[in-house]
């Protein structure tokens, strides 16, 4: 089990900022779901976005994927791109030399911390775009869920444009890319609270409804390492 584990860290590349860059290259090959890179990402697990050009000046999103190895192997993850009932859905197929973003809106990240002065801290050492908690808070309680889950921060990182979820673990921390569902960097950290906000820290003190409501209670940690 330990030594599994730590094939598992090992495999997470070590970036001198935490955060993998975002990047640019394009389709090589694609066959059916399978897609080879010109270039690989940084990291395994990184999403990215497929972009088309049509000619005359015009380009668009047309897919998602996930690299799935360190060779510049990728999958195709869905069309969903952009839902908009007087829009219409893009069906275009990837094609090789379609251009990739690899890290996609990486820069706009969500803060899952488990006290305001560890939020702080993070928020204040990296220049980021950071989506504050209160927003998914306000997303869970509308839609009625009652934790997050990989599922609930996938949709609300397309419908606000997140591009990397930092999560503060109990003495680490890790990057989920909520697209992919991949962990895709990780690190140590020390002189966390022994017990963390529950639910993760945001600015309200508690909502009406749902996991935000004031008789609610749980573990912040053991929410947090289910992610």
């Amino acid at each position: 089990m330990h030594k599994i584990a730590l094939i598992a860290l090992l495999s997470l590349p070590l970036f001198a900022d935490f955060f993998p860059q975002t990047v640019q290259t394009s389709i090589k090959s694609v066959k059916g779901k399978s897609i080879t890179l010109n270039s690989k990402f940084p990291a395994k697990g990184m999403s990215g976005v497929v972009i088309h050009n049509y000619g005359n000046d015009l380009t668009a999103i047309t897919s998602r994927i996930t690299q799935t190895s360190s060779n510049g192997s990728a999958s195709l993850l869905s069309a969903d791109i952009l839902h908009h009932d007087e829009l219409p859905t893009i069906k275009t197929a990837v094609a090789s030399k379609d251009k990739v973003i690899g890290g996609y809106l990486y820069n706009n990240v969500l803060l899952l911390a488990p006290d305001a002065n560890t939020y702080a801290k993070i928020v204040s050492s990296h220049t980021k775009k950071w989506i504050h908690p209160d927003l998914f808070a306000l997303y869970l309680s509308v839609e009625g869920e009652e934790k997050p889950t990989k599922e609930n921060l996938a949709i609300f990182a397309k419908k606000y444009q997140v591009g990397l979820i930092y999560i503060v673990r109990k003495n680490s921390a890790v990057l989920l890319d909520p697209i992919s569902g991949k962990i895709v960097s990780r690190k140590s950290m020390e002189n966390l609270p022994k017990k963390g906000t529950f639910p993760f820290y945001m600015r309200f003190k508690s909502l009406d409804s749902g996991w935000f409501g004031s008789s609610i209670e749980g573990d912040y940690y053991k929410t947090m390492k289910s992610l």
